[in-house]
């Protein structure tokens, strides 16, 4: 892979951005090749936790502006399959069977923050500042607008789209739209901890049935979405991990998944 890195290291899947010439911006070929390095780790059973970081001093700038422009040349239907294509990995990394969390080293902004949006936790660094700048480009955040609503409600949704402005990491943790903010020195250490837990003490199918209840029940009705729990709940009852881990504490005994 020409412009990420990928390793597993004790059930964990570190995917890097690795353009930090272009503050790992994106173009086609990285989001290619993350879709890539994000279905292998969803495939591999000696894969827990997904963790997505950035190599330098930015975690992702979002498009890569001198791609972009070379765009503006192509037909719609050609810039649509380019759309799509984007489109496709932050719907992958948000349905991921997976959790996926985000060591954010240093600034996220536009389609970067669109990153750090879809993944189910974020730290950062406290000097990282965080944006959706494309309306002061004449561009538009269409596609991580979606993710953004989800997370954070339309107001301060709003804010961030249409007023374009950077924000701390300290406000975006305020906000619901990170975890946590963490000591520079530290992200990384605090990263491997959180997901190093995630692996030990929690059972990865039901990690995988509750990420994908959460990203389901949004879409459907009350009455809807209540039926769809109930058959979620009952369904969990009958599976192995279920009949493990209640056996584990009522007899008391040492459980680690």
């Amino acid at each position: 892979m020409n412009t990420i890195r990928y390793h597993i290291q004790n059930r964990i899947a570190y995917i890097t951005l690795n353009r930090p010439e272009k503050r790992n911006a994106l173009n086609a070929e990285t989001v290619s090749e993350l879709k890539q390095a994000f279905k292998e780790a969803t495939a591999d059973s000696a894969v827990k936790v997904i963790v997505l970081g950035g190599e330098g001093k930015a975690f992702c700038a979002g498009a890569d502006l001198a791609y972009l422009q070379q765009l503006q040349n192509n037909t719609f239907e050609e810039n649509l399959a380019d759309s799509q294509h984007l489109m496709q990995l932050f719907h992958q990394i948000y349905t991921l069977n997976k959790p996926v969390i985000a060591a954010i080293n240093g600034h996220a902004l536009a389609g970067g923050c669109g990153l750090a949006t879809v993944c189910d936790f974020s730290f950062s660094v406290p000097e990282a500042k965080f944006g959706y700048t494309e309306v002061k480009i004449g561009f538009i955040p269409a596609i991580v607008k979606v993710f953004l609503l989800r997370k954070i409600g339309e107001g301060r949704a709003k804010e961030l789209l249409l007023g374009g402005q950077l924000i701390t990491a300290d406000k975006a943790a305020q906000w619901g739209l990170i975890n946590e903010v963490v000591d520079t020195g530290m992200l990384q250490q605090r990263v491997e901890t959180f997901a190093t837990m995630l692996c030990t003490q929690n059972s990865g199918q039901s990690m995988a049935l509750t990420k994908q209840m959460i990203a389901r029940v949004q879409e459907l009705p009350l009455e809807e979405a209540l039926q769809y729990a109930a058959e979620q709940n009952a369904a969990a009852r009958a599976t192995e991990d279920c009949r493990r881990g209640i056996s584990s504490f009522l007899n008391k005994e040492e459980l680690e998944w």
